[in-house]
């Protein structure tokens, strides 16, 4: 029995390549081609857009994604297993598909990616966290993508959209939501996966603002956000003591608390500091 793109269903492919997910590669497929094809509706209209997919295993994304219209998708896999699979992908829909065989994290391909460009991606787990923080901490801003659509643990996608006062804030929400709009648009239990992970997914989707949501030094931010919350325990007078000898004057300056603590203070209230602090440096 074909799919609807002509193709062999995900798990004849799986059977017929041995494609058995590696737990090293943080492999957990999603087979269910109607929800690869939810996952590529999120993204929006691909029609006219390119699309850079990172760990497409067996390619159940990359149909969908190709099937939704996409122009050109790139796609990024580190498992030679599955590179065959890929190539007959790649076949069925002629000029459309480049793979890439390599690690995402060195890869080179925003030369093979004409704007706009959507990255939209199931995420191996073991790289998520750090991928997401390269796209949103680019040298310069706006980014090659205009949007990325990711799948990450429940957990991860919880701290990119939480809010001040909750334990799930911390430096992820402050970044992403800093540059980005996110939005968590899909759950989806341990039972879609196969082998089923221990926690439940979802798939975030962030559109890229054309300038950050409040004036800051990037650097400076980084090393704020990292020592806030490197000792999210202490108050901030304690742990940010390193960057500026008059920190308790700084925050105080800014309207801070010297005695509150890194999870109940706002973007807004971060971006001033950092402002404050090369202001302090400066003087």
């Amino acid at each position: 029995m074909t799919a609807p793109d002509g193709l062999p269903p995900l798990r004849e492919v799986i059977a017929r390549h041995g494609l058995a997910a590696r737990r090293a590669l943080g492999q957990n497929f999603l087979l269910d081609l109607n929800l690869t094809a939810r996952s590529a509706r999120i993204a929006g209209d691909l029609t006219g857009a390119d699309v850079l997919e990172v760990g497409p295993g067996p390619g159940g994304l990359t149909r969908a994604l190709l099937a939704a219209g996409a122009r050109h998708v790139v796609a990024v896999e580190k498992d030679a297993r599955c590179l065959p699979a890929l190539g007959e992908i790649a076949a069925n829909w002629p000029g459309r598909l480049t793979v890439i065989a390599g690690d995402a994290l060195s890869a080179e391909v925003e030369g093979q990616l004409a704007a706009p460009v959507k990255v939209v991606a199931n995420l191996p787990y073991n790289v998520g966290t750090e991928l997401l923080l390269r796209w949103l901490t680019p040298p310069v801003w706006p980014p090659f993508w205009h949007s990325l659509t990711l799948m990450f643990q429940r957990e991860v996608a919880e701290r990119i959209v939480a809010r001040p006062g909750s334990k799930a804030y911390g430096r992820l929400a402050l970044l992403a939501q800093w540059r980005a709009e996110p939005r968590i648009a899909l759950t989806l239990p341990p039972a879609a996966f196969t082998p089923p992970p221990k926690v439940s997914s979802a798939v975030v989707h962030l559109v890229a603002l054309p300038a950050p949501r409040f004036p800051a030094d990037p650097a400076t931010l980084a090393r704020l956000t990292a020592a806030a919350f490197g000792q999210r325990r202490k108050m901030l007078r304690a742990s940010l003591r390193g960057l500026a000898p008059r920190i308790e004057a700084v925050l105080a300056g800014v309207g801070i608390d010297p005695t509150a603590r890194a999870e109940d203070i706002a973007l807004e209230a971060f971006c001033a500091l950092a402002r404050a602090l090369d202001t302090d440096r400066g003087a």
